[in-house]
């Protein structure tokens, strides 16, 4: 099956302290995002870099880090997702992981006006569901799980006309959570597939009982995708490195089997920090990972060198 694909580049640098998560969207035009996907028989379209809205507001507590910047990449992204989401298949190119704050909301506001529950999928050491208070750091790139689901302390973001529930959520790859995230998920009903479950039972199994679900709700599936999921050994190019993480091969295959399913209605591909990057190594492995999302199998993986270039 081939796709109308949309890439909005998102050079989102709000969401913490740490600089350089706003060469992502460029880092991935480099490693040839767009001529993977058209590759495989895509329609893809490359929307540019958006840009925030302008905001004025303070912040809830004076630790919150650029808070009317990251208000304005909301409405921004939000209003992207909401414009590209009728169209195809949105692919939002970070950014840290703030950029989700926009992403999952938008893609929410669709899926309900299509009459529709959007589940999420989100595949990272951290779970990102901390409030603006909850957060000792105060980055925001810790809290848009905790947004799209509703909870307080989000004034001056825009209303939410379908807050996720947590039913809705699957997560994957935990290996970093406060205990404020911790209580509060524990208090609901999010799928939780944290490292050692991974090591113990695997991925296939409870990934595909969580998109069995999607598809039984007739649900819309947004995945978003961060660096730190994967072992800071393979992929370097992150500020929030947590060792124990996924291995290459985890990732293709939680790729390959959403892309079986046939649910996937957007894609986040976050946290890639170039700076931080061995030439170009972190950047390509996560096109290759695009690249299986969309329907490259392993027969038809090009060989690598750690520059990226195509043997």
């Amino acid at each position: 099956m081939t796709h109308d694909i949309h890439l909005i580049g998102i050079p989102m640098d709000s969401g913490k302290r740490r600089r350089g998560c706003l060469m992502g969207p460029d880092a991935y035009r480099t490693a040839g995002l767009a001529e993977a996907l058209s590759g495989l028989g895509h329609a893809v379209t490359d929307h540019g870099n958006l840009a925030p809205d302008p905001v004025e507001a303070a912040p809830p507590a004076p630790h919150v880090h650029a808070w009317a910047e990251t208000i304005g990449w909301t409405r921004a992204i939000r209003r992207a997702a909401e414009g590209t989401a009728p169209a195809g298949i949105p692919v939002f190119m970070g950014g840290d992981h703030a950029l989700s704050l926009g992403s999952v909301t938008g893609m929410a506001a669709v899926a309900d006006a299509e009459g529709a529950p959007l589940f999420v999928l989100w595949i990272d050491a951290h779970t990102d569901f901390h409030t603006p208070l909850t957060s000792d750091s105060g980055n925001l790139h810790g809290t848009p799980m905790g947004y799209a689901a509703g909870r307080e302390g989000f004034d001056g973001f825009p209303d939410l006309a379908a807050p996720i529930p947590l039913e809705r959520v699957g997560m994957i790859g935990l290996r970093s959570v406060d205990p404020p995230e911790r209580e509060a998920l524990e208090a609901g009903q999010a799928w939780l597939a944290d490292m050692r479950a991974i090591d113990e039972d695997g991925i296939r199994a409870p990934l595909a009982a969580f998109l069995d679900r999607v598809a039984e709700a007739g649900g819309r599936l947004h995945v978003s995708l961060d660096v730190d999921f994967l072992d800071p050994s393979v992929a370097p190019a992150v500020g929030t490195t947590v060792p124990g993480g996924g291995t290459v091969r985890e990732g293709h295959l939680i790729m390959e089997m959403i892309s079986d399913s046939g649910l996937l209605r957007s894609l986040d591909l976050v946290e890639l920090n170039p700076f931080l990057d061995e030439r170009g190594r972190t950047a390509s492995l996560m096109v290759d990972l695009a690249a299986s999302l969309f329907g490259r199998r392993v027969f038809d993986r090009p060989t690598r060198s750690y520059t990226g270039r195509t043997q």
